[in-house]
């Protein structure tokens, strides 16, 4: 019940356990076709480059950035939480130009403040997270991608922690690039990325393309600028998914059944009743934790319906209360990065474990916990807050 990584949904894991099949297996190919359609409906996007990087959701960021930035090039990062300065990390070592905006952990930009950063900046790619589990909060960009198309900017968003437990419309919003993991709220295991790339995007990738040799015909493109990374080379990794079927890397089966089962119980559930659900939890999980007395972390007009931060109470031992939780209860709550680490723990209710029978329990177990450590609180306030939410 932390930020994430979180309990694989048992369908998925049953998927995993299926057979291994190459690449270019017939029945491969219709897997591969038919994962790219499901991650369409949950990205919501009509996008044709829709499909999957082999490796963590760190995999596709560094795929997005790498195959899009050129040395020199000047790339804008909000920064709000830990995961912001991963992006300008990643774009750092791709040789950008990188500038940044930087907000208090804890609260999110205005619209007019990232627009005014583009209008002095002038970047090629404004690189920014929806949902910084880190904080706890999901930055607004219904508003960004119309700034970033007035502006010239390529609009790039990492939504591992948010997409389906929070609004997301690729195609309405105006993103350009999107990349996602499994491993919250789509309940799955970390190891694939999910990633969506418009026109616009893949036409700014392919004016980098460069065969590699071995596998070079004549005719194909060699560029005197290509991406600077082999396995993350999205032009080469698009003809892999595409029709051209080009060889480029052994295809992490498993993985592939794994994602392909996250997108269909999603895509089954109905993208807009999976962030109901996760609104739902999410608020009650929060009901209960206030009922108890504690205080939430953050801007809570700006929460995340998958993870709440709790302010850690004075005089109370954060990793004591972690540590009692993990080891009498099996429940697992995490804690945060840099400033935050130490004073706030993060309680997810995400991707299988959005559910009722777990947020009661969490509440239940992290009561016992506070109370035998000399915390004051009412005895079942938590529970009983929740249940009066859902019972509403």
């Amino acid at each position: 019940m932390g930020p994430g990584p979180i309990n694989a949904d048992p369908r998925v894991l049953r998927a995993m356990s299926a057979q291994l099949v190459g690449q270019y297996d017939p029945a491969m190919t219709a897997y591969m076709n038919e994962t790219m359609a499901l991650y369409r409906a949950v990205f919501r996007t009509d996008n044709e480059a829709t499909l999957l990087i082999d490796g963590t959701s760190r995999a596709g960021i560094e795929a997005a950035l790498v195959s899009m930035i050129e040395p020199g090039d000047r790339v804008l990062v909000p920064i709000f939480g830990r995961f912001g300065h991963l992006l300008r990390e990643i774009a750092e070592r791709c040789g950008a130009d990188v500038h940044v905006i930087e907000r208090e952990w804890g609260t999110v930009f205005t619209p007019a403040e990232v627009e005014a950063a583009i209008t002095g900046i002038r970047p090629k790619i404004l690189a920014i997270v929806h949902g910084d589990t880190s904080t706890t909060l999901a930055q607004p960009l219904d508003e960004l991608g119309a700034i970033c198309e007035r502006n010239g900017v390529i609009l790039y968003t990492d939504v591992t922690a948010s997409l389906a437990g929070n609004a997301f419309e690729l195609d309405a919003w105006g993103v350009d690039v999107a990349t996602a993991g499994l491993q919250k709220c789509l309940a799955g295991p970390s190891g694939s990325a999910p990633i969506s790339l418009s026109a616009k995007a893949v036409e700014l990738v392919n004016s980098r393309k460069s065969v590699e040799a071995g596998i070079r015909s004549e005719g194909d493109a060699v560029s005197a600028s290509p991406i600077r990374s082999n396995y993350f080379d999205l032009s080469q990794i698009l003809d892999y998914w595409g029709p051209k079927r080009l060889n480029h890397h052994t295809e992490a089966t498993s993985m592939l059944y794994a994602a392909r089962e996250c997108a269909r119980l999603l895509v089954q559930e109905g993208m807009d009743n999976a962030v109901e659900r996760h609104r739902l939890h999410g608020t009650a999980m929060v009901t209960g934790l206030s009922a108890m007395g504690l205080e939430l972390f953050g801007d809570q007009s700006v929460r995340m319906n998958n993870v709440v931060g709790v302010e850690i109470p004075a005089g109370i031992d954060g990793d004591g209360v972690r540590a009692a939780l993990l080891q009498d209860f099996g429940i697992e709550i995490g804690t945060s990065f840099g400033p935050l680490h130490g004073r706030v723990w993060r309680i997810g209710t995400m991707g299988y474990n959005a559910r009722r029978d777990t947020v009661l329990t969490t509440l239940a177990a992290l009561e016992q916990v506070l109370r035998r450590r000399g915390f004051s609180l009412t005895a079942g306030s938590g529970v009983g807050a929740a249940l009066d939410f859902y019972n509403d």
